[in-house]
């Protein structure tokens, strides 16, 4: 071989074993550390021994559980999420699936912190998927930061880069994703799941293929949600009204303060109690059952005509999917009993999708019947895994 073609080989050989370098210098995920690997017949006595014995049938392998740290970004800036993944163990080319965890004030419940809990569903990637749990903004490594509860833009945006971290992480650790993504979640996670559906139909170019989404008794219409509080004399989870406003009123950097939406002394008690030492019931006991207690007058009899309370009703606005049309398949399910986040508000959300000229055949509307909002989620997680099998 002459000195010029040796040059002109070995140049060329540097370029692709540059680029297959390249390829796996992780981009979003920043930290990794694997937890454990148990194998299948771990997995499988634990699943039939669970209220989950139904999905048995779909287990097939041993599980390897992660806990990462990601980049993503929250008021411009950049900052590290955390979340939980966990592999099946094959070689099979496997597609993701997010699951989206409900309404939390402490920072003890997040998944990278309740790992009792979590590494119980974790065992769903043994039915083969790259299962995907993260912690949300506010939670496990970001808990410095007040949780931006129910702000759809932050909250799919830190999903959908969880997604893109685990990309990589199935790349270096020698798993086979085959680009496909599923998302799933219940109660604040299904807004989470409908918000990271969005994110990824408007804003996807990390090859990412989303099949479909299968969120469940979620907040969609906060307008709605507003006006149904506003409608009731009492309402038995004042802290979600607090958690709200709070997260809004820190997210979006408002002038307003909290006194112009309760009355006292529970606008000042709110901020001392979302610092992720008290649960939803340990805040609830300091507030007030009563709404006319709870929210001051003006809010309530003024919230659509004061100009003061602008700010928020274009926040209620900007989080909820009223005016927005899927272009993917979706799955949502409510409870008919459910009183927390009203089944109602569920149907408006289909209704809206279907006014805006959403085919029917590619949203569908699964009512969970005579299930409350602690009852459906069961329901709901045992039926998703038919939904997604048939679309693997």
């Amino acid at each position: 071989m002459s000195h010029i073609k040796f040059l002109t080989f070995f140049f060329f050989f540097f370029l692709i074993v540059s680029c297959d370098d390249y390829e796996i210098v992780p981009v979003h995920l920043d930290t990794y550390l694997k937890l454990y690997t148990q194998d299948v017949d771990i997995v499988m006595n634990a699943v039939q021994n669970s209220a989950f014995g139904d999905i048995a049938k779909y287990i097939d392998y041993g599980v390897s559980l992660y806990s990462i740290t990601y980049n993503t970004t929250y008021k411009g800036e950049n900052i590290k999420a955390s979340g939980l993944v966990a592999f099946p163990e094959t070689n099979n080319a496997v597609p993701i699936l997010n699951f989206n965890h409900g309404t939390t004030s402490l920072h003890r419940d997040a998944p990278t912190e309740d790992l009792f809990q979590y590494s119980f569903f974790s065992n769903a990637a043994s039915a083969g998927y790259i299962f995907v749990i993260p912690d949300y903004l506010g939670f496990g490594v970001s808990d410095d930061i007040l949780h931006p509860y129910y702000r759809s833009d932050i909250t799919g945006s830190t999903i959908v880069d969880m997604l893109k971290a685990t990309k990589e992480l199935a790349k270096i650790e020698g798993y086979n994703f085959n680009g496909d993504v599923f998302l799933s979640g219940y109660s604040e996670g299904g807004f989470a799941t409908m918000s990271a559906h969005k994110t990824l139909e408007e804003n996807n170019s990390y090859g990412l293929n989303l099949v479909a989404s299968a969120p469940a008794a979620g907040g969609y219409d906060m307008t709605g949600m507003l006006n149904y509080f506003l409608s009731l004399a009492t309402y038995h989870q004042p802290y979600y009204l607090a958690y709200v406003s709070i997260s809004y009123q820190i997210s979006y950097d408002w002038g307003l303060q909290l006194s112009d939406i309760f009355n006292e002394p529970y606008a000042s008690l709110i901020p001392q109690y979302f610092n992720g030492q008290y649960s939803g019931g340990e805040i609830n006991s300091v507030l007030s059952y009563s709404v006319n207690q709870l929210l001051n007058e003006n809010f309530r009899n003024n919230f659509y005509t004061d100009p003061s309370l602008n700010v928020v009703v274009e926040a209620f606005e900007e989080n909820s999917f009223n005016q927005w049309v899927p272009k993917t398949k979706m799955f949502m399910y409510h409870g008919t009993a459910d009183i927390t986040v009203p089944y109602q508000n569920s149907v408006d959300t289909y209704n809206n999708f279907i006014a805006n000229g959403v085919n029917p055949s590619l949203v569908e509307f699964i009512p969970l019947e005579s299930q409350t909002h602690s009852t459906g989620a069961i329901p709901y997680m045992l039926d998703i895994f038919d939904k997604f099998e048939n679309l693997k």
